[in-house]
């Protein structure tokens, strides 16, 4: 039986880039657990779990607009250095901000100028297409 909207299932997982590197797994620790229907995951990756019965695996490959969308250019906004105080970021740093919403945003450092540091507000997987291998695990609730 494949699990319905509103069914939480756990689910084990390898996702890996185009190139074959791995970016996460679950395996070693235990299965993510999540409600269909949410929105906790990625939608693709929802959707190719709707799809199993439980002790079936698939390997999926997941769009980059069915998982953390394209790039956006727009995302990559500069900030004057004396922002950030006494701390001199480095490339490669993640920070974390606050929008004017009160909510938190992660962003990386991609570029120090002179005068300016250029975050990139993109999920570090946006504009990358996603494969999942995917074993479901268990429905939870039926």
């Amino acid at each position: 039986m494949k699990p319905q909207n509103g069914d939480t299932v756990r689910v084990h997982y390898t996702g890996t880039l185009a190139d074959g590197t791995e970016f996460d797994t679950s395996r070693g620790r235990d299965p993510i657990s999540f409600t269909l229907g949410e929105g906790d995951v990625i939608p693709g990756f929802e959707t190719a779990v709707a799809e199993l019965e439980v002790g079936q695996s698939a390997t999926v490959t997941i769009p980059a607009t069915e998982a953390y969308g394209d790039r956006n250019e727009d995302a990559l906004q500069q900030f004057p250095l004396e922002a950030f105080g006494e701390s001199v970021p480095q490339v490669g740093w993640g920070v974390e901000l606050q929008n004017p919403q009160g909510q938190r945003v992660n962003a990386m450092v991609v570029e120090i100028g002179d005068e300016t540091v250029t975050l990139d507000f993109n999920h570090p997987l946006a504009g990358q297409d996603l494969t999942f291998d995917l074993e479901l695990v268990q429905i939870v609730s039926e």
